[in-house]
């Protein structure tokens, strides 16, 4: 068998084995943690008796659901959405996290009145039939917080305010690298030589990356920590070792011209370490820097993802915010409900003409929507139109019953004479959205006229 692809396999197999380790060592921890502010106040709701009323069960089932059935993202995202106070509810959104980068969250709430809104990070298990765990967790909104996971994944946010609170929210998630370049005035476009590439006919591999640059290129420090080692090998030359305390990992700088620091010394992002040169076995390559990410039962890891930026740009915000908490109605017939505010995401099922939609955030050129029938999902808002001018109006031939939505199970709202004219705001699944003339808007069925 060759021995690469044994190496190969037996590598595989023990990063499995890792990933389940640390799932064990996470669902462990997961039993002796502190409650979260979320899980404190749900306690405190049930401590007061409001868990067992009907408004109590709706906050707490609008959190589960939110988990349950959140909305698939691509980084980076912003969304700004509106809560109402009598209607409990929550949002949550799935985000993937590559190993190596950084996720920034910013959450704000502009209310009419002091709310406390919590805010929930989880990673999502290795196996989809364990519970999300909660990663970070707060109640101090407007915030910025950050995570780095070591090794990536899938996550979910989830942001929820207390009972009876509500107000217009904006959430921003972006991704960066973890580590700053750590050569002065360059960027991955300087990187020649990848991880894992073959060295000495095989023998061994790039346990690191090269990073080209003039000689004498100041090599900074791409952390806070502590030097460790000050050396000069035949393999790296002249080199510097830092500990990095917040990801517990070995940094690797090697092939210097000269170094610039000392062993035991402290330093901050962006103090000089050396400067580039081709020492050690690079004497007959063109000057660069060899840096490597070493951990402790891991080995040498790829620092490519941990110095890339991720890709991408957020989307121009076209969609009027004015509209949030408004019903609007489509212009036309099959347009497109998405899973996603992207062009390319899921779609979800196709409206007829006038279907009216409440309208609860918006994200790039998309409103998220909830349809009359109570189903979540986002359409392109210059496809609608607000619902403030009648498309036409009905006259009730007999009396007739306003129902809160489009169903003969729906609450009664109201009931008409025979005789009484409404206007006609929309139209959906054989029912019309009219507006009564005490101004409330409600639904009568399109075949009882």
């Amino acid at each position: 068998m060759n021995s690469n692809r044994s190496l190969f396999r037996i590598g595989a197999v023990l990063a499995l084995i890792g990933i389940s380790a640390c799932e064990e060592i996470e669902q462990v921890q997961d039993r002796f943690r502190d409650m979260t502010p979320h899980e404190a106040y749900q306690a405190s709701l049930s401590d007061a008796g409001l868990t067992s009323t009907a408004l109590g069960r709706d906050w707490i089932l609008a959190g589960q659901q939110a988990v349950q059935a959140p909305v698939e993202i691509s980084l980076p995202f912003r969304e700004a959405g509106f809560i109402t106070p009598e209607e409990p509810r929550a949002v949550g959104y799935r985000l993937t996290i590559g190993r190596g980068q950084r996720l920034t969250a910013s959450v704000s709430l502009k209310s009419g009145e002091e709310t406390r809104v919590f805010v929930d990070l989880f990673r999502m298990a290795e196996n989809e039939d364990d519970p999300p765990r909660p990663i970070l967790s707060t109640d101090s909104v407007p915030g910025t917080f950050e995570h780095e996971p070591w090794r990536g994944g899938d996550f979910l946010l989830r942001i929820q305010p207390e009972l009876l609170r509500g107000g217009t929210y904006t959430v921003t998630l972006r991704l960066e690298a973890q580590l700053a370049f750590p050569v002065d005035g360059h960027g991955v476009r300087s990187i020649q030589s990848a991880f894992g590439a073959n060295r000495d006919a095989g023998r061994r591999s790039h346990d690191g990356v090269d990073i080209f640059a003039p000689r004498g290129t100041p090599v900074l420090a791409i952390s806070a920590g502590r030097v460790s080692r000050v050396q000069v090998t035949n393999l790296g030359g002249k080199v510097v070792w830092v500990r990095d305390p917040i990801r517990n990992s070995n940094l690797y700088y090697a092939h210097l011209d000269s170094q610039a620091v000392s062993r035991g010394q402290e330093v901050e992002l962006g103090d000089t370490l050396g400067f580039v040169g081709n020492t050690g076995n690079a004497r007959t390559t063109p000057p660069h820097l060899h840096f490597g990410i070493y951990r402790r039962g891991e080995g040498p890891v790829n620092p490519d993802p941990f110095l890339r930026p991720p890709r991408g740009a957020l989307a121009e915000q076209t969609a009027d915010l004015g509209h949030l908490g408004e019903w609007v109605r489509l212009l036309n017939d099959g347009i497109r409900l998405r899973a996603t505010p992207e062009r390319r995401g899921e779609i979800l099922r196709e409206l007829g003409q006038y279907t009216p939609l409440h309208v609860l955030g918006g994200s790039g050129e998309y409103f998220r929507v909830r349809l009359p029938d109570g189903a979540y999902g986002y359409v392109a808002s210059h496809l609608t139109e607000p619902t403030d001018l009648p498309l036409g109006s009905e006259v009730a031939a007999r009396n007739q019953m306003i129902l809160s939505g489009p169903s003969y199970a729906a609450p009664v709202i109201v009931q008409l004479d025979a005789g009484t004219e409404v206007p006609i705001l929309g139209r959906y699944e054989g029912y019309l959205y009219v507006r009564t003339p005490s101004g409330q808007t409600g639904w009568m069925g399109e075949q009882q006229q």
